[in-house]
């Protein structure tokens, strides 16, 4: 060993670049402040029953990513069918959107009424076509947004629909129309721009949940002589003004000669010692995230329902997506004739959601789901809650000004590097932040990737498995696109 790193963060992103350099025979240390490893990827345990923190598909574009996937999880990494539906006033629909499924479940009134919202809409489209809410309506009519659209989005980020701004549907939806998902439905799906390119039918998935992959990757690194340390929360991290000379946690100091880091960016400049100028701190305090809580439910009946995941477009509950475990891996239930579920709800951390207590968030599901008639709450044996801060980070109409702020004092820096959603204040799949830690660990070795353009000069093929600029373009395509905040310096819950 010789080169050595200090990584803050053990989730995907973090234990990625340490399984990097291990390969490489150079050693780091892994300081995580949960007590397991994973990030938003680990998989929680009760009596037995796994439950995964969202559901994570492993599927991506990048080669270097699922031979990395293979390498650690060989057989253990299933191929799983997709199966996914919007729940909307006892009925189903298809996900993604089918017209005549969909005009079919609403029945011949509501039918006729988005006929008529169509019709207008294309007659008299909304001017101007500034926000997410006037660009779906003028493509499906004001009817089925409120139906398929609005609701679900408005839970997610907790704003407004009127608030988004459009590119975030010229982003997401891209040409589509009404029009011509009709089309695509009639030709057998050979319409153009008939199928969004992230919907996928089948992915691969951990036998035990995506947190074996990141358990066995820290057992790894930890063969390999490298260290991953659990409860080291980061107090400090100390520099000299040009380079990071220490990271304290606990009640010790981890050196190295370079430092890689995944923890929220805000949370980062907050822990610099010294404080970086004030500038930078208030820009930092001012990146903002959405929080995530999970209520998990074992029920004492099996086949509740087909879906990987339903998503919950009914205004009448609170709960927006509903996930089905035992669907993503059979080991995730270890009694026949049982089920596993999982509740997400999104909140901020300063909402009463995020503080009620645990039975009464058990209690407040298991009545959700009774009232959507997925079960009866007798079915209902037990429950916890997995509470999750800092899940998605906010692309307010502040984020990128504040990050430039940042990244420009930071770039004085030439040892540290900035990897993963949180560490980026991206809004990044799984493959993109391990992408980031793996290519933050080639640098280590060599390299000169620019991490926030996810390229390289000439050299980039010197270290480790070739990767395509082809698939590094082609990464961007299956990532998760955040909504923006049409006005800046508005908050976000306003």
């Amino acid at each position: 060993m010789t080169r050595r790193a200090v990584i803050i963060g053990a989730g995907p992103a973090g234990l990625t670049a340490a399984y990097e350099l291990a390969l490489n025979r150079h050693q780091s240390v892994v300081l995580e402040a949960d007590n397991q490893v994973g990030g938003l990827s680990k998989t929680m345990s009760h009596r037995g029953y796994l439950f995964d923190i969202g559901g994570h598909r492993f599927f991506t574009k990048v080669g270097v990513v699922e031979k990395m996937w293979r390498n650690v999880l060989g057989p253990e990494l299933l191929t799983r069918p997709r199966m996914s539906r919007i729940y909307y006033r006892n009925r189903f629909f298809d996900y993604p959107l089918r017209p005549l499924n969909a005009l079919s479940g609403l029945g011949m009134l509501e039918t006729m009424r988005c006929a008529a919202s169509y019709a207008r809409s294309r007659l008299l489209p909304r001017q101007p076509e500034a926000d997410f809410e006037s660009w779906v309506s003028n493509r499906f009519g004001s009817r089925l947004f409120d139906i398929f659209f609005r609701t679900y989005t408005e839970k997610v980020w907790g704003m407004k629909c009127h608030e988004i701004s459009a590119d975030w549907a010229v982003q997401r939806i891209q040409s589509l129309t009404l029009g011509k998902m009709v089309a695509n439905t009639l030709l057998g799906g050979r319409a153009a721009g008939g199928r969004p390119k992230s919907l996928i039918e089948q992915f691969l998935y951990p036998r035990r949940g995506p947190g074996q992959m990141w358990s066995r990757t820290a057992d790894i690194i930890q063969q390999h002589g490298s260290q991953v340390l659990l409860r080291k929360a980061v107090r400090r991290v100390h520099h000299n003004g040009s380079r990071v000379t220490g990271v304290e946690a606990g009640d010790e100091v981890y050196t190295g000669d370079h430092y890689i880091s995944s923890m929220p960016i805000r949370d980062l400049i907050q822990r610099l010692h010294p404080a970086p100028p004030k500038t930078v701190t208030q820009a930092a305090e001012r990146l903002r995230y959405r929080d995530y809580l999970a209520v998990c439910l074992i029920c004492g009946r099996d086949n509740l329902f087909p879906d990987n995941w339903i998503y919950v477009h009914d205004p009448e509950v609170l709960v927006g997506r509903i996930q089905n475990y035992g669907n993503w891996s059979p080991m995730m239930v270890p009694v026949q004739g049982t089920s596993c579920l999982g509740l997400e709800y999104f909140c901020f951390e300063d909402e009463t959601l995020w503080s009620t207590g645990d039975a009464e968030l058990v209690a407040l599901g298991t009545s959700e789901l009774s009232k959507l008639n997925l079960l009866r709450s007798s079915d209902v044996q037990e429950g916890v809650v997995l509470r999750v801060p800092k899940a998605y980070p906010i692309y307010d109409g502040d984020y990128q000004e504040c990050l430039r702020e940042i990244r420009t004092w930071l770039d004085r820096f030439g040892n540290l590097q900035l990897v993963g959603r949180n560490g980026m204040h991206r809004y990044n799949n799984q493959d993109h932040s391990m992408l980031t830690g793996m290519l933050a660990a080639r640098n280590i070795l060599g390299s000169r990737y620019d991490l926030w353009q996810v390229n390289a000069d000439a050299e980039y093929h010197e270290s480790g498995d070739i990767i395509s600029e082809e698939e590094l373009q082609s990464l961007s395509s299956t990532q998760p696109i955040v909504p923006e905040r049409r006005h800046s310096g508005r908050d976000v819950r306003e």
